[in-house]
């Protein structure tokens, strides 16, 4: 097998990142200025290893170490990018608030259909300060009508005074408001309860959402000063638009002024040490070729799982092994279609002939140049995987 990465290569490319630039004869001249830092996008074969995401898209996100645990009260809510987060750490044993289905909250029995920021925002408004709401502003997903009732209020404060962690995720910057007083949606509205005089339709601007998303952080801050928050941009496209333009660019729209408006609030308050962002949205953008199934919102399973077991090996003390974790990045390079289709099964099975059977394939990528790559990545994992089954073997008799 060649070495994925030549010496000579990864030595280029750091002249070329630093301003250098090796003539035919040998010699460096120097190019334009690069600054101290900086760095360029990976090609191809760099893209090819397990630790691909973390080499190449975490840069600059990590925590500085993994502080959450089975102890560690997270709440979650957001956009339905929530239900993904909030189902996979309680499967794995992790304190999720939000999964507590006895709970009244709201961010609880609607969690995933607070869609924007300024609805996040009036749940910490709402529980931290009583803020009040002159319209009837929250709907369930059955059109219900959600008061205000203190009740609701107080369990809401309960949650977010026990919380060490928030997970908030952000959906869409299009929104519904009441006109008269400015008040925000969920989502859209029930019919039965839509004025056309009264109920109006806007983008909201990267302005708006980072001024929201600074107040989300100023009241963590005062009532929870030692709480972490994670802000993610949920990869989940528009189901539909309200604008008269195709729901594909209206869907780049939305991602981009929350992105904006994320990175605008991370650079004014990121070395405080409180906030943190997850790159969900980028893993799903730039890392897999096809990670959706046929109705282009949901994510594979294996696409999706292995985003967060990758926040797990990130943010939590009791991460995956460096085998688990190799095992479910070919599941979702298989299941996004950049490995052959049957991988993903196989893996998940760990049937070892049948991976050994589609390792002497001719070709198990679909990408000529990192076909080698792709074979060796399944060499290591199906020898490990056979001295681990051997050990089970031996301890089972």
């Amino acid at each position: 097998m060649t070495k994925l990465l030549d010496p000579a290569a990864v030595t280029k490319a750091a002249d070329r990142v630093a301003g250098n630039e090796s003539t035919k004869e040998g010699r460096v001249h120097q190019t334009w200025f690069r600054g101290s830092k900086g760095s360029r996008p990976p090609k191809a074969m760099q893209m090819m290893p397990e630790t691909a995401v973390l080499d190449y898209v975490l840069k600059g996100w990590e925590p500085p170490a993994p502080c959450i645990n089975e102890t560690t009260k997270v709440t979650a809510f957001g956009s339905c990018f929530a239900a993904y987060i909030s189902d996979w750490l309680a499967s794995r044993h992790y304190n999720v608030l939000t999964r507590n289905k006895e709970s009244n909250a709201y961010v609880v029995s609607c969690g995933e259909g607070m869609v924007n920021t300024f609805v996040i925002r009036q749940q910490f408004e709402w529980a931290f300060e009583a803020k009040s709401f002159d319209a009837p502003l929250w709907h369930g997903y059955k059109s219900e009508e959600f008061g205000y009732d203190e009740e609701v209020r107080q369990e809401t404060l309960r949650l977010f005074n026990e919380t060490d962690v928030f997970i908030l995720t952000l959906g869409l910057s299009e929104v519904w408001y009441d006109e008269p007083t400015g008040g925000v949606f969920w989502r859209t509205l029930p019919k039965d309860k839509y004025d056309p005089e009264r109920h109006k339709f806007r983008v909201s601007t990267a302005q708006e959402n980072a001024d929201n998303l600074r107040e989300i952080y100023r009241l963590i801050r005062k009532h929870r000063p030692d709480a972490k928050i994670i802000l993610t941009l949920s990869p989940i496209p528009l189901i539909a638009t309200f604008r008269d333009e195709s729901c594909i660019s209206a869907n780049s729209v939305s991602k981009a002024v929350l992105r904006v408006a994320i990175d605008e609030v991370m650079r004014e308050f990121k070395d405080e040490g409180h906030i943190f962002y997850w790159p969900s949205y980028e893993i799903v953008a730039d890392i897999f070729n096809y990670p959706f199934k046929e109705d282009r919102r949901h994510l594979y399973k294996s696409v999706q799982d292995f985003i967060m077991m990758t926040f797990e090996r990130v943010w939590c003390e009791r991460a995956p092994t460096d085998h688990e974790y190799l095992r479910q990045w070919l599941r979702a390079k298989s299941a996004a279609g950049q490995l052959n289709e049957r991988l993903d099964g196989a893996l998940g099975a760990r049937n070892l002939p049948k991976l050994r059977h589609m390792l002497n394939r001719n070709r198990i990528s679909d990408f000529k140049v990192t076909d080698e790559a792709a074979k060796e990545m399944l060499l290591r994992y199906i020898e490990e995987e056979e001295r681990i089954q051997a050990a089970e073997a031996t301890a089972a008799e």
